[in-house]
């Protein structure tokens, strides 16, 4: 497992506790609720559930010609927690204040985490093959080892 692997997975568990511990204090300060709900919501399926699995697919998914992202995986997690982070600072921020000036932090913050899906995606583009083109692959490597 690489190191932005290990991140990946290791932050998930403190958008996990953040999730808990929002929900749970929802049943101590119900006026709590409507600055944290979103937050909360997203904390555990962005948060914990995204980044767990961004973090397994990085480390467990199948790598042909034992291709290495490791700078797709850094821009990944920088991108995707930043944005994440932004979120749950400024969106209560914003529901309590009501201070309409925070919405272009949040459309960046909203932007950051877009931008952390698009590069998953491409870098995950890049090792999906099906069998048959796995075989011609390593067929052509066969080729170009004898030459």
């Amino acid at each position: 497992m690489s190191y932005f692997e290990y991140l990946f997975v290791r932050s998930s568990f403190f958008y996990l506790l953040y999730a808990m511990l929002t929900g749970t204090a929802f049943y101590i300060w119900p006026g709590l609720i409507p600055y944290l709900k979103t937050t909360h919501v997203h904390a555990g399926l962005v948060g914990f559930f995204l980044s767990m699995v961004m973090g397994v697919a990085f480390w467990m998914m199948p790598r042909p010609g034992q291709i290495r992202q490791e700078r797709l995986e850094a821009l990944t997690f920088a991108l995707l927690n930043a944005g994440l982070l932004l979120r749950l600072g400024l969106e209560p921020w914003l529901l309590f204040s009501g201070h309409h000036g925070l919405r272009p932090l949040l459309l960046g913050a909203g932007l950051l985490q877009v931008s952390a899906v698009a590069v998953f995606a491409y870098a995950m583009s890049q090792r999906v093959f099906t069998k048959e083109q796995l075989l011609q692959m390593a067929e052509q490597r066969k080729r170009k080892d004898r030459v």
